[in-house]
């Protein structure tokens, strides 16, 4: 967790939900006046039928190859109470070349009803020369968007309105509202400041309401903090403070980036979650944090969520490869996964990722778990993953479990990874570095790996429990200290 985060305080009010539209049923009663005539009782009548609310109907505008035409018909749908659909010419490309006058931050004017883009391979980007701001933004409350087969780009946040003040968020798009993307590209968007103890959040995508992302690339985005003070930059590819669902979706080739040698964080590379996050399908790979002098974690971390709500992690037939996470100087943390809070990988490789920190600490090249984590493995793969610290201190290339979380793996392989720090430094637990915490290995394997100490499993304190799963071939030992794990010789 960044020292920024600590800063957040409880979310700006939320809007109210406009209430939909209602028939109004009006009534009569009519007089007989009669002078001076007894009239006969009126025959009963049945009550009249009340007149049904209309439902909405929903409203479709087809919008040219043009700007102008595009910002009109949004203008429209957030006009009306109906669920609108506005349809992009196909494979048009939308270059906003200035920001929407009514929310200088946004390149187009905020969703504020229910409004579905069809982009049908249409791109909505930021000119080369436009000022900066970012492309969409899903306003709180009825705020909702559904964006399918659109690419998104070139957009530069400039503000963070749920945390205002405190940071930048959301590149491409920031949604307090609902947001559902399908079929899309999120790329070449950016979250960046230089202001002093402000963080950058997000560049993709920012998500401080509820998301779902279906089928969709989100790759070479950036979040960078480049301030004098400490500060964080967070989810490279995509952040969530919300609730948030990734289905079949690819997080590639992100970056984030902090001030070099003044304590900052680099944190999620490709996601940054603080909120209740489901992973289903997808591959979050090549994606990378750099913190020189610093702490960086993660090409998918978790950390504080919001007051009243709680970061639970969740990832089902993924894989999680070829991240990068570089401290020189500093602290480098979970190459592939890191966390403070409970995770669960459900049929998922970590495979081939890198926590590296010449001349200071690597830690977990595959996963890292904090001093309140908790992660589950359910016949997953950790493998080919490298702790590496040239003149300094590699621990833990699958696993590091380093100050007091708990570790549970069940029919799961930690196979193939590396501790390694030349140049006089210290390498320990190849495949797993325990301390403090716990780790219970239940009907798996420890193979293969690699460290000076400890090849397979270095247990410097804490526990560590061997149900059913064999610790061999791993060089130049098993475990180490000798007699540390039981049922571990060699």
């Amino acid at each position: 967790m960044s020292q920024q985060q600590n800063l957040r305080t409880a979310p700006s009010p939320r809007g109210v939900r406009r209430p939909s539209r209602t028939g109004r049923l009006l009534s009569a009663a009519g007089l007989a006046v009669a002078a001076g005539l007894a009239l006969p009782a009126p025959a009963a009548q049945a009550a009249p039928t009340p007149t049904p609310t209309p439902t909405p109907t929903p409203v479709t505008s087809t919008v040219r190859c043009s700007v102008p035409d595009l910002v009109r018909a949004i203008h429209r749908a957030n006009s009306t109470p109906e669920a609108d659909t506005v349809r992009l010419a196909r494979k048009c490309t939308y270059e906003l070349v200035t920001a929407d006058p009514d929310s200088p931050a946004d390149g187009l004017p905020v969703i504020t009803t229910e409004i579905t883009i069809e982009g049908d391979g249409a791109t909505i980007t930021r000119a080369a020369s436009a000022p900066d701001f970012r492309i969409l933004r899903v306003g709180p409350g009825t705020g909702v968007l559904t964006l399918n087969r659109t690419t998104i780009s070139g957009g530069r946040a400039t503000d963070c309105p749920e945390f205002p003040g405190q940071g930048v968020c959301g590149g491409g798009i920031y949604s307090q509202g609902r947001l559902t993307v399908n079929h899309s590209r999120v790329v070449h968007n950016a979250a960046r400041t230089s202001a002093a103890d402000l963080f950058a959040e997000g560049g993709g995508i920012d998500s401080d309401g509820t998301a779902t992302v279906n089928d969709t690339e989100i790759s070479h985005n950036s979040a960078t903090y480049s301030g004098p003070t400490p500060s964080s930059a967070e989810g490279g590819g995509i952040a969530n403070d919300g609730t948030l669902t990734l289905n079949r979706t690819r997080v590639t080739d992100n970056t984030i980036a902090v001030t070099d040698d003044n304590g900052s964080f680099a944190f999620g590379s490709g996601h940054a979650a603080f909120g209740l996050t489901k992973i289903d399908h997808s591959t979050i790979s090549g994606n990378h944090a750099r913190a020189v002098g610093g702490t960086a974690l993660a090409a998918l971390a978790t950390g504080s969520p919001l007051p009243g709500q709680e970061t639970t992690l969740t990832v089902t037939d993924s894989t999680i490869s070829r991240n990068t996470t570089s401290a020189p100087k500093g602290t480098a943390v979970g190459g592939g996964v890191g966390t403070n809070f409970p995770v669960t990988l459900v049929r998922t490789r970590v495979v081939d990722n890198t926590a590296a920190a010449a001349g200071g600490t690597a830690r977990g090249g595959g996963i890292h778990i904090g001093r309140t984590g908790e992660v589950t493995l359910k016949d997953s793969t950790v493998r080919g993953n490298t702790a590496h610290a040239p003149g300094g201190t590699a621990r833990g290339g699958g696993m590091s479990n380093a100050t007091g979380g708990i570790a549970r793996t069940d029919r799961s392989h930690i196979t193939g990874n590396t501790a390694e720090a030349p140049d006089g430094g210290t390498s320990q637990g190849g495949g797993v570095f325990n301390a403090v915490g716990s780790t219970t290995l239940t009907k798996g394997n420890v193979t293969d790996n690699r460290a000076a100490d400890g090849g397979g499993i270095f247990e410097e304190s804490g526990t560590v429990t061997l149900n059913g799963t064999p610790v061999r071939d791993n060089h130049p030992d098993n475990c180490a200290p000798t007699g540390s794990v039981p049922g571990c010789t060699g």
